[in-house]
C-alpha cells in the first residue's frame, strides 16, 4: 500500500475525522540522464556556495529573504511552527455546488483515506452526504510548507481532494493575450452553421481509455530505433493555418470527412442486406468506398496499412505518399 504525502484531521462541524492524502495519479514520463556529449559521464547538479565554490550538505541550508541586501533568516521548523493548525488540520470552510468552480481553478488530486477502521463509518458518512448534495466542501490546509486552498468531493464511493488556484494566481486573458477576437471579427451566419455541423460531425462520449500518450510512445520507438541502429519515422508536418478566406470551404470539407466514415458504414450494411450478385460492376463498385475511406485516416493508421501490406519504403511516405501507395497495392 501506498504512503501518505500528508496526514491530518479533516474536520467540518465539529465532526473530525482522521484521513491521509495519496496522490491520485501517476507520470508515466520518459526521463533522460544528462550525458557530456561524445561521452558517457553523467551531468551531476551540485548545491555550490557561489562565493567559495564548496558543495554544501542539505541540512546546512537555510531559506533566506532579500529585504534589499540583507537576508532574513527562517529555519524550516519556524514555517511550521506559524502554519495554521500546525500542519495537521484540513477545516472545511463551507460547501458550494460543483458547476460553481471553473475549471481553470483546479489544479492537481488526491485520494482521503481514512485513518484506521475506526473512522470508517464517518467517513462513508461525509462522502454520501457531499454526493447527495453534489457539492464540494472548500477548505485551507499546509503542506510542506506551502498553503493550499482546496475542494473536497466524493467520487465513486471514495473522498477526492482537489487543490486550488487561489484567485490571485488566475491570469486575465485579456492582459496576456495579443489579438483576441473583437466586436468586428464576428462569423458569418453560414460559417457559424458549418462550425456547428462539424462540432455535432465530431461529437463523441467521453472516455478517456481511447487516449494514450502517443508521444511517449514514439519517444520508446525512437530509443529502440537507435538501439538497434534502424531508420526511424518522422512525424506528419503541422497543417497549414486556415485563413479568412478559405474558413468556409476548409469547415465544408472538415464536416464531409467527419462524416464519410458514417456514412461508408451506412453504404456497407445496405450492401450486406442486398442479394449478393457477383458481377463486374458490383466489384468495382465495392471497391470503390474501400479506396476513399484510405482519406479519412491518420498517417498513423495508413502506415499500419502500409505495414500489414507489406508496402516497400513506408518508413519514409509522406501522408500522400502512403494513400497512394495503399491505392496501388488493393488495386
Amino acid at each position: 500500500m501506498a504512503r501518505p504525502v500528508w496526514a491530518g484531521n479533516l474536520t467540518f462541524g465539529l465532526v473530525s475525522l482522521p484521513v491521509g492524502l495519496f496522490p491520485a495519479t501517476d507520470s508515466h514520463t520518459i526521463h533522460f540522464h544528462q550525458l557530456q556529449r561524445g561521452t558517457a559521464d553523467r551531468i551531476r547538479n551540485r548545491r555550490v556556495n557561489e562565493r567559495t565554490g564548496d558543495e554544501v550538505d542539505l541540512d546546512d541550508i537555510v531559506k533566506g529573504y532579500d529585504t534589499g541586501g540583507e537576508y532574513v533568516l527562517v529555519e524550516p521548523a519556524e514555517l511550521d511552527e506559524i502554519a495554521p493548525g500546525r500542519s495537521r488540520s484540513l477545516e472545511i470552510n463551507g460547501f458550494v455546488d460543483l458547476d460553481e468552480i471553473e475549471p481553470i481553478y483546479f489544479d492537481k488530486t488526491y485520494y482521503l483515506g481514512p485513518r484506521g477502521a475506526e473512522y470508517t463509518k464517518v467517513y462513508a458518512l461525509l462522502e454520501q452526504a457531499l454526493a447527495g448534495a453534489g457539492k464540494a466542501g472548500i477548505a485551507t490546509f499546509v503542506m510542506r510548507q506551502h498553503e493550499y486552498l482546496v475542494a473536497v468531493k466524493a467520487e465513486d464511493g471514495i473522498l477526492t481532494l482537489h487543490t486550488l488556484h487561489w484567485a490571485n494566481e488566475i491570469r486575465d486573458p485579456r492582459k496576456e493575450i495579443d489579438n483576441l477576437p473583437g466586436g468586428r471579427a464576428k462569423a458569418t451566419a453560414k460559417e457559424l452553421r458549418m462550425a456547428e455541423q462539424l462540432i455535432v460531425s465530431l461529437s463523441m462520449t467521453w472516455d478517456p481509455e481511447q487516449f494514450h500518450d502517443t508521444f511517449q510512445e514514439k519517444v520508446s520507438a525512437l530509443i529502440r530505433a537507435k538501439k538497434a541502429d534502424e531508420t526511424v519515422e518522422k512525424a506528419e508536418p503541422a497543417p497549414a493555418s486556415t485563413g479568412a478566406v478559405d474558413l468556409l470551404e476548409t469547415l465544408r470539407a472538415s464536416v464531409e470527412r467527419a462524416r464519410s466514415p458514417k456514412d461508408t458504414r451506412e453504404k456497407a450494411t445496405t450492401s450486406r442486406a442486398a442479394p449478393k450478385k457477383r458481377t463486374a460492376a458490383k466489384k468495382r463498385a465495392r471497391t470503390a468506398p474501400r479506396t476513399q475511406d484510405l482519406t479519412t485516416l491518420t498517417k498513423a493508421e495508413l502506415y499500419k496499412k502500409a505495414t500489414a501490406a507489406h508496402v516497400p519504403g513506408r518508413s519514409h511516405m509522406t501522408r500522400e505518399n502512403l494513400l497512394d501507395a495503399l491505392a496501388h497495392s488493393s488495386g
